[in-house]
Formats: structure tokens, C-alpha cells, sequence
């Protein structure tokens, strides 16, 4: 199983933005939690992380035919991307969204996710495990 681990906008700042909210890990420890999993279970991933629409619409296009799964923190781009919806949608690749922290319990605006529809699961709020929970999501789909 190959899967395909994508985070949007600010993903990057982990460790700096909004430690209260987002935690003291990094951007490279989340990469290594999620690593460890994956080689844990047997599993390829491959890492992206774009703080631009398009190069992440570019990276989803790309990945038909290539990976089994994809994993998604659209970030901001959650709760108005119709084009990464899009994207997601054209490809069918299952894809699981996560979220660090929760968006439902957040400002009113970031409880909306219009990516959602186009995944097979919605994790929020479980923080770095997310993404581990996002892969045995995908894992149980796919085997």
C-alpha cells in the first residue's frame, strides 16, 4: 500500500504557530511519527506540504495511478477549496481528511469543511495520532 500525505498552508510552522492550539511538535516530527507507522505496518508514504492551492490540485492530479490513499490537512484551504474538492473528486483515490486540532470547536467558520465530501473519513482534533488514525483508516479499506 502506497499512501500519499499532503498538508496545506502553515503546516510548515508547526512547533511555532500556535503552539497552544497546534502543539511543540514539528512539521519534521509529525513526518517521523508518521513514518514510523507507516514503516510499522508495512506501508510506503510520501511526504508533500504546500502553502499554495494549485501546487497541492498539481500533487492530487499527479498521484492517480501512483498511490493507493491519500491523507489530507487542507488546512485553510478546508473550509473553501472547492478546487482541492474538485481535485479529490476527479482522481477517486480514498483519502482521509485530518485536522490537529478540532474545527468543531473552533471559530464558527472552520467547523465547515467543504473538502470532506470527497473523503472517506474526517479526523479532528486528535492532534499528530490523527494522521497515525487516518492511515489505519485507509489501511481497513484498502486490505
Amino acid at each position: 500500500m502506497k499512501l500519499l500525505i499532503i498538508n496545506g498552508p502553515n503546516l510548515n510552522m508547526l512547533g511555532i504557530r500556535e503552539p497552544g492550539i497546534y502543539g511543540s511538535g514539528t512539521y519534521e516530527d509529525l513526518c517521523k511519527m508518521i513514518q514510523g507507522k507507516a514503516d510499522n505496518m508495512g506501508v510506503s508514504v510520501e511526504f508533500y506540504q504546500s502553502n499554495h492551492e494549485g501546487a497541492i490540485i498539481d500533487k492530487i492530479h499527479s498521484s492517480m495511478g501512483v498511490f493507493d490513499g491519500i491523507v489530507i490537512n487542507p488546512g485553510a484551504y478546508t473550509h473553501y477549496s472547492y478546487a482541492i474538492l474538485d481535485a479529490l473528486k476527479a482522481v477517486g483515490i480514498p483519502t482521509v481528511e485530518v485536522h490537529i486540532s478540532d474545527i468543531h470547536s473552533r471559530e464558527s467558520f472552520r467547523s465547515v469543511s467543504v473538502t470532506a465530501a470527497a473523503c472517506i473519513a474526517q479526523i479532528s482534533g486528535h492532534g499528530f495520532e490523527g494522521y497515525c488514525e487516518a492511515i489505519d483508516v485507509l489501511e481497513s479499506k484498502l486490505r
